[in-house]
């Protein structure tokens, strides 16, 4: 495979393999799979902790996330998934910023539909319980039903919502 300025980009199947490497070191070094919903829940969690201390420690939900929120496992893993991105775009030579478009969406389109889309996609997790990376892989990888499911109904979802929004890439 060719990146848009030449440059090789991995094999799938390579990737695919390192993809399984560190799923299963995430395994062996922390005890959980792979996931990052629950790191965002932390983050955010830990920032409400100093705006709002009494209303974190009252609520079921926000109080779990009371004591220590930013030194659970998730968080490094995070940080190492966003530098590792960081990394592999630089030394391929495809680090750049920009939008993903249809040649007849404005960036504003589809800096909205993406911001709407990923609030909703948040949300979903949230109320799953985990992320489609947690799901797919970890759910996966251990051969559970409601996760096979999960991501069978992922995909069938994504192409009938493809119907809706393909004017946004034409």
């Amino acid at each position: 495979m060719k990146a848009k300025k030449g440059n090789t980009l991995w094999n799938p199947y390579v990737g695919g393999t390192f993809l399984g490497v560190i799923l299963f070191l995430a395994f062996l070094l922390t005890g959980h799979g792979l996931g990052a919903s629950g790191g965002l829940a932390r983050v955010l969690g830990g920032a409400m902790d100093v705006v709002a201390p009494e209303h974190m420690r009252e609520s079921p939900y926000l109080s779990r996330y009371v004591d220590g929120p930013l030194s659970h496992w998730i968080i490094p893993m995070i940080l190492g998934l966003v530098l590792g991105g960081f990394l592999a775009g630089w030394w391929s030579g495809n680090l750049k910023v920009e939008t993903y478009r249809g040649p007849h969406t404005r960036k504003k389109t589809r800096w909205v539909f993406a911001v709407i889309g990923g609030a909703l996609a948040g949300y979903g997790a949230r109320l799953a319980r985990g992320c489609t990376s947690g799901q797919a892989l970890t759910g996966g990888a251990s051969l559970s039903v409601g996760s096979w499911a999960f991501m069978l109904a992922v995909f069938a979802g994504g192409y009938a919502m493809a119907w809706f929004v393909r004017k946004l890439w034409n």
